[in-house]
């Protein structure tokens, strides 16, 4: 359980790293990310989860 913390709060810090340092990149980003189709959100959706497993996988 305290793994599981500690990666959740590291993935607050980096999810509030661009927000913080560029507010009007990230909220230009996030304009653009939801003009996209379900298609293409589902597609980055399970790239990422790939990703996250496979570097569960080599590193975990």
């Amino acid at each position: 359980m305290t793994t599981l913390l500690l990666a959740f709060g590291l993935m607050l810090v980096i999810e509030g790293l661009l927000p913080f340092v560029a507010p009007r990149v990230w909220r230009e980003t996030f304009r653009r990310v939801t003009e996209l189709t379900d298609g293409q959100l589902r597609f980055i959706g399970l790239t990422s989860v790939i990703i996250g497993v496979a570097l569960l996988t080599l590193f975990g």
